[in-house]
């Protein structure tokens, strides 16, 4: 049984409509067309899974190496969809976006390249779907949420580490008050990338953000799911945060190390602390705590923590304790003893164990799920669990961050994207 036909099976069986022939008689019983821009080590993965869904053709695909452009062009052909157009310039994302047979574009790129996708796919009438960050700056955060509004079409980040099944069991936890009322939740990504920055047939623009900025340049790994937990855009919101960073040693010591005293970047100065540290303060009065650390040598983390008046769970040992309920006073408990009773709807008939071996970067089966999810909504005109405003929140923090860290970790004040949606807006779930 082949891997591809394990994930339409899963799509067929999990999200009914999604094979061709089930699209409504809105869609004209047409499979949805995607425009992909960037196919390389991560965006191949997600071009990869949804070649295993029968409800999905890509008529499209456009990016700057050929090698990837071409081996993406292959895929598609092996997969019995109909031959793609190739688009090979630095900006021919707009001529693919400006094209009438597409319903969705997305975008896999390096980051400064997500927002201008985004909103060149939806001023030509396409929902977006773009990797992590959806933007850079605040102006950028802004002009997504606007031009959704008034187009109407979707912008999604496609942040799959929401769909792991323990973040949404905790998430289950959480909005039925095991863990009482939630005060603070805490996360990062704290993994050594300094082999990928400096590797340049890897990610090596991503060692220019650490020369140019310095800040949290990565927070929605752990945000998204914390942010789930704490209802943020869903009857709160966050207010204001602060931000500080250490010096920058590592990666001119790594320069050093490897390539040699006399390395440009032996010497270069690195505006990017080697360690990041921010609070961010709801209106509500929760906290969540974000750490950030790619340059320092260290297995990876995320070390996800969910803090309530009842209970506290804790990612990295796999454990709960809930006051009252846990066998032992102040002792922790595996969370697999709550795994069936608070089993996410989501995946209690799914077998993510056939979902897990897409070409390319990927996530496994938790970004089968989140694209099922979303290619849903979109078929059948509902809201996306995660929406243009979940995007924007996210990747804020970002340029927040560096202007907190660059005043001497002054609070700086969150924006409020749902412009006061927020306070009606109902908890996120996923049934």
């Amino acid at each position: 049984m082949t891997n591809r036909y394990n994930r339409r099976n899963f799509l067929k069986r999990s999200v009914p409509g999604l094979a061709l022939g089930s699209l409504g008689a809105q869609r004209e019983a047409r499979p949805i067309r995607v425009g992909f821009v960037g196919v390389g080590d991560r965006g191949s993965y997600h071009l990869d899974t949804l070649l295993g869904m029968d409800s999905v053709e890509v008529p499209a695909i456009c990016d700057v190496d050929p090698n990837y452009l071409y081996r993406a062009k292959r895929w598609i052909e092996q997969a019995g969809k109909p031959t793609p157009t190739l688009y090979e310039g630095p900006e021919d994302y707009i001529r693919l976006c400006e094209r009438k047979d597409l319903d969705l574009v997305v975008t896999a790129t390096p980051w400064h390249i997500h927002a201008p996708v985004c909103l060149a796919a939806m001023k030509n009438g396409k929902h977006a779907a773009t990797e992590v960050p959806a933007a850079l700056t605040v102006e950028e955060c802004w002009e997504l949420v606007e031009t959704s509004e008034k187009t109407g079409k979707h912008c999604m980040m496609l942040e799959q580490v929401n769909y792991m099944p323990v973040m949404l069991q905790i998430l289950e936890m959480a909005q039925r008050g095991v863990f009482g009322e939630i005060l603070l939740a805490s996360g990062g990504y704290v993994h050594d990338l300094r082999l990928v920055k400096f590797d340049p047939e890897r990610e090596p623009w991503r060692l220019q953000h650490s020369v140019d900025r310095n800040g949290n340049l990565y927070p929605t790994h752990p945000m998204g799911p914390m942010a789930w937990w704490m209802n943020i855009n869903r009857g709160d919101r966050f207010d204001y945060l602060v931000s500080m960073s250490t010096k920058a040693v590592c990666l001119n010591e790594y320069a050093a190390h490897y390539f040699g005293s006399r390395h440009p970047y032996a010497g270069m100065k690195m505006n990017q602390g080697d360690g990041n540290t921010t609070l961010l303060r709801t209106v509500d009065g929760k906290m969540a705590v974000l750490y950030f650390d790619t340059n320092t040598p260290h297995p990876q983390t995320a070390d996800l923590r969910l803090q309530g008046t009842r209970g506290h769970f804790s990612a990295n040992i796999g454990m709960v304790y809930i006051e009252g309920r846990s066998p032992q006073e102040h002792q922790w408990e595996p969370l697999e003893n709550y795994s069936k009773e608070f089993a996410p709807p989501l995946y209690q008939t799914i077998d993510r164990s056939k979902f897990k071996t897409a070409r390319g970067h990927g996530g496994g089966a938790d970004t089968a799920v989140m694209w099922a999810r979303f290619l849903k909504a979109l078929m059948s005109g509902t809201q996306p669990d995660m929406t243009v405003y979940d995007a924007v929140t996210w990747s804020v923090i970002s340029p927040l961050t560096e202007r907190s860290v660059a005043s001497k970790s002054r609070p700086v004040d969150f924006p409020d994207f749902t412009k006061g949606k927020w306070k009606t807006t109902p908890p996120v779930k996923l049934v």
